[in-house]
């Protein structure tokens, strides 16, 4: 139901960015993540090509392309074709596994592609991922920066790959990547990345881990200086020490970072069902999936309700959330949230 007597500052206007889940499947077997493990859905051509009105009366300038690996979705060219008629620019995160073998249509189809990396060689990567693929992932990035789009590597930071941070940024000046990002892996949210049944694997850091990582990004603020500066590193050094806090808030020795995330004021996620999310970390207030227009789904009175909780902190998911995002509302842009080259990768 549309609260059409909510506050304007509390409706959605615009949508600059918009996430969609092409899958749940997987063709990673990652640790962290169970969709691989149950994934069956794939959103159709046709359902994103109802939304794409709505799209356009909410002003959206990006398309996140994700999932559950997007490229297993047997339409993803089309629809990413789709988006890019309808005047959006498109955004691939993936975990490039196909990316050798499709980084020429993805070059022309996506205007940046980001890839999860979790390894510098292929044990780490095999231990982490599940599958003995680092290689092949490599000349997926190989290929995909060759087309001179913008390809960005995510690296998500565990206890099995943290003494690895410094060689994550030399391998990805090798790959020809235009930048490299880190992010705490998710261990405090019991229900992220597909997971059903709330068990979080053991992933986090150690108390004993804890000196040995600070050792680690202070000797990457001196000797990758450069990298900071430019945006090569995507993080400032002082948001890469949120990761240290973080890890000693679940070591119990610290507090959880504090968040400012604003997310839902400026996107929203659909995932692979239909089913409209404030963000990738909490679900929609009905769990069902898309039948109205877009807008009025994220003006309803149950999403309203949903997004004054957020703001509020008021959710559990957000005092810990790895992920915070936040900006301003005259930064709201396809250049700002679009990844973009730097001058020096």
């Amino acid at each position: 139901m549309p609260a059409a007597n909510a506050p304007d500052g509390q409706r959605l206007q615009q949508l600059p960015l918009v996430t969609l889940y092409l899958t749940e499947r997987c063709n990673s077997r990652c640790i962290s993540c169970d969709y691989w493990r149950h994934g069956r859905s794939d959103i159709s051509l046709e359902r994103v090509s109802r939304l794409l009105p709505s799209l356009a009366r909410l002003q959206t300038r990006v398309a996140l392309i994700s999932g559950g690996e997007p490229l297993l979705n047997p339409q993803w060219a089309q629809i990413a074709q789709l988006l890019k008629d309808g005047g959006l620019h498109v955004w691939l995160l993936t975990s490039g596994l196909s990316l050798a073998k499709h980084a020429g249509r993805a070059g022309q189809l996506f205007d940046a592609i980001t890839v999860s990396l979790d390894g510098v060689n292929a044990e780490t990567y095999a231990a982490i991922r599940g599958l003995n693929a680092f290689e092949r992932v490599c000349a997926g990035i190989r290929a995909a920066a060759s087309t001179g789009i913008p390809v960005g590597l995510r690296v998500t930071v565990q206890a099995a790959n943290y003494r690895q941070l410094p060689a994550f940024i030399d391998l990805a000046r090798q790959l020809g990547a235009h930048q490299v990002s880190f992010i705490a892996v998710d261990v405090a949210n019991p229900h992220a990345f597909g997971r059903l049944d709330g068990i979080v694997p053991d992933l986090a850091l150690q108390p004993g881990d804890l000196p040995e990582l600070e050792q680690i990004l202070s000797a990457m603020e001196r000797d990758y200086a450069p990298d900071f500066r430019s945006g090569f590193i995507a993080e400032s050094p002082n948001k890469l020490r949120r990761i240290h806090q973080y890890f000693s808030a679940v070591c119990g020795v610290g507090a959880f970072p504090p968040t400012r995330c604003n997310a839902p004021e400026f996107s929203a996620v659909i995932d692979a069902g239909g089913r409209v999310n404030p963000c990738f970390f909490i679900p929609g207030p009905t769990g069902q999936p898309l039948q109205d227009e877009l807008g009025a789904v994220l003006n309803a009175d149950s999403m309203l309700a949903l997004r004054a909780d957020i703001r509020a902190r008021a959710r559990s998911e957000c005092a810990t959330c790895v992920c915070s995002l936040w900006r301003e509302s005259g930064s709201r842009t396809a250049r700002d949230f679009l990844p973009h080259r730097q001058a020096n990768a």
